[in-house]
């Protein structure tokens, strides 16, 4: 399998496993995940499309590394799982950070002012 769809999918396996059982964020059932890629995938396409082109691309794959398959304006398929995997991990770490700080302030107890 070329390195580049191996390590996408990877990727999405750990993140998503990592949501689920590790961590336990569940952000796959949230609407907010998904409209948060949504927004990405938006801004992802038309800049992607146009770095990866095929008629003038600035990036250039090797076809022994990925799997060939394009799609949105000739971008490498792969480059959605890694946004896909980016934002997932990204919001996990926002959601655990924020629920340990929920924690301290609650342990905390009320301040003196």
């Amino acid at each position: 399998m070329p390195e580049y769809t191996l390590l996408t999918v990877l990727a999405i396996v750990v993140v998503v496993l990592l949501d689920l059982v590790v961590v336990r964020t569940r952000l796959l059932a949230t609407l907010g995940f998904w409209l948060a890629l949504a927004i990405m995938w938006g801004f992802q396409i038309p800049v992607d499309g146009w770095l990866t082109r095929l008629d003038e691309a600035i990036v250039r794959y090797d076809d022994q590394h990925f799997s060939g398959v394009r799609v949105f304006l000739d971008s490498p398929i792969e480059d959605f799982g890694f946004g896909f995997a980016m934002v997932l991990a990204t919001l996990m770490v926002w959601t655990v950070l924020a629920r340990r700080e929920r924690s301290s302030i609650e342990h905390a107890g009320p301040s003196a002012d």
